[in-house]
């Protein structure tokens, strides 16, 4: 009887998901149960085990995330259709606090209602009454079956045997009902908010001041080595977003507010009327591991923040921006960072289309030299102009550090650690950033060798990564193979390592190879 249960569980569990999702479609996908408590689980976990899982997962955490929960929910799931039983309903009692670990989840979210609970109360509700209903059938099938020996003691054989095929018909149909609404909840909540068609219908504007060409000696076109651009669909993608925000133009609006002398809002129409500007930049994660991937660098179409800012009129005693997301992220950017004329962008495109809705569709910030957590808000909505000894951001409340500025780093993208290579030429080649700053020189070691300088790529901009290659005569036996960069200030990459809490990680990278 404990698989009969276990199954009971697992099945009405499965109904709590589903009916959810379908109240949750005309609400918000974000009041789902488990993507409620999933983002709060983000927003709680430990620094350490959230960069441990950036190391180990990269762009995949979300996903593990959700398979993780997933498992979690069938264990207690089987473990409440166990526990459960007519006048001891410990199961039922489960699910109902899971109902109200969900709900004030989802009510905790930024911009939830009232309205956001529904999905894990009705979820709930719908699970107890069929675990409730399951469960009865097999404990009526169990009295129904008892029967006697001719001594008078209970048989035992008789008392396991339950009424199966109208419990496996119930089960079935509860499972269908689950699949059912939980399909019919993700298609009409995607169909409702899916921003995706608006996306493709967008007209980017032409830019007043377009990118200046790129140099062709920019890409030395070394296989194995990350091209001068990134495209889109390989773009790093690490924010906290468990569920991507559909932001449609028509509700998007921008308010610049704060420590202004005028608070001012603009809609996505208004930023038509204004000069757009294109340049590259490469963007970093400060989660990036040293000689790690969690870098990019794109073409960027926008509108300048130095412009937005001026036009609110900061107080001179202002000394930071905090950005905040639709989702409620929020990054504090030094203001002297977005008006020291960088180009620092209120960025609608990338790589000549529409900002992807991963990327931060339809409007994003993007500011060369600071690390993303402490300036690249995606699905931006709101600039307060306002102090650091006043406000913090989500990451700075976290421990990390307030200003973020990025580190001189690069990282060797071939050949690959631990490859086996044969003897002879054999190039190194990677990419070295110093957003703007730029790189000046990149140098290469041969296991306890001296320094040698690498041949550089061409540098079209100082907010861009710069590639990097070197020839080298390799002798048979393990190698282990450093590079260190130099930015335009003369400084050196440091030598010595730290970890990426709370600003940045630091060290040379470095790859053993064997040579035959």
């Amino acid at each position: 009887m404990t698989g009969s249960r276990v199954a009971c569980g697992i099945v009405a569990g499965a109904l709590v998901v589903g009916v959810a999702e379908l109240v949750a479609a005309p609400i918000g996908g974000g009041s789902a149960p488990l993507a409620a408590v999933g983002s709060t689980v983000v927003d709680r976990t430990p620094d350490a085990v959230r960069e441990w899982a950036i190391d180990t997962f990269a762009t995949n955490d979300k996903l593990v995330l959700f398979v993780l929960m997933g498992v979690v929910a069938v264990v207690v799931a089987g473990l409440a259709g166990v526990v459960e039983r007519g006048r001891r309903p410990l199961g039922s009692a489960l699910f109902a606090v899971f109902g109200v670990v969900a709900a004030a989840a989802a009510a905790g979210r930024p911009g939830a209602s009232w309205t956001w609970v529904l999905p894990s109360v009705i979820g709930a509700g719908a699970g107890i009454a069929a675990l409730r209903w399951s469960i009865r059938r097999i404990e009526a099938g169990q009295r129904d079956s008892v029967g006697e020996s001719p001594s008078g003691a209970v048989d035992s054989t008789a008392a396991e045997t339950v009424d199966r095929r109208r419990l496996i018909r119930g089960l079935v149909g509860i499972g269908a009902l689950a699949a059912v609404s939980g399909v019919a909840g993700r298609v009409i909540g995607v169909n409702s908010r899916n921003v995706a068609p608006e996306r493709a219908a967008i007209r980017l504007p032409v830019p007043n001041s377009p990118a200046p060409p790129i140099d062709p000696a920019a890409d030395l076109r070394i296989p194995g080595l990350a091209p001068y651009l990134t495209a889109n669909s390989d773009f790093y993608r690490i924010d906290t977003a468990l569920i991507v925000p559909q932001v449609s133009t028509d509700s998007w609006s921008l308010r610049i507010h704060g420590m202004v002398d005028r608070e001012i809002r603009l809609n996505y129409a208004d930023l038509a009327s204004r000069p757009a500007v294109e340049r590259v930049v490469t963007l970093t994660c400060v989660s990036n591991p040293v000689g790690g991937d969690l870098i990019g660098n794109a073409r960027w179409l926008g509108y300048r923040l130095a412009d937005l800012i001026a036009e609110a009129g900061p107080h001179p005693d202002a000394d930071m921006v905090l950005s905040r997301s639709f989702d409620g992220f929020t990054a504090g950017s030094p203001l002297v960072a977005l008006t020291d004329g960088r180009d620092a962008l209120l960025a609608v495109g990338m790589n000549g289309e529409p900002l992807p809705v991963e990327h931060g569709y339809p409007a994003r910030l993007v500011v060369p030299g600071l690390y993303g957590y402490v300036s690249a808000t995606k699905w931006v909505t709101e600039l307060e102009i306002t102090r650091f000894d006043r406000a913090q951001a989500y990451w700075t409340k976290r421990g990390w550090s307030e200003r973020g500025p990025i580190k001189t780093g690069t990282r060797i993208d071939t050949p690959g650690e631990g490859k086996n290579l044969r003897a002879g030429k054999v190039t190194v080649a990677g990419v070295a950033w110093a957003q703007h700053r730029g790189i000046t020189a990149v140098e290469v070691q041969i296991d306890s060798g001296p320094w040698q300088p690498a041949r550089l790529a061409a540098e079209p901009s100082l907010d861009t990564w710069r590639q990097w290659a070197y020839d080298w005569d390799a002798a048979p036996g393990q190698h282990t193979i450093r590079a260190r960069a130099t930015d335009e200030t003369g400084r050196p990459q440091t030598a010595e390592f730290a970890d990426v809490i709370p600003d940045g990680a630091t060290g040379y990278p470095s790859i053993r190879v064997r040579v035959a």
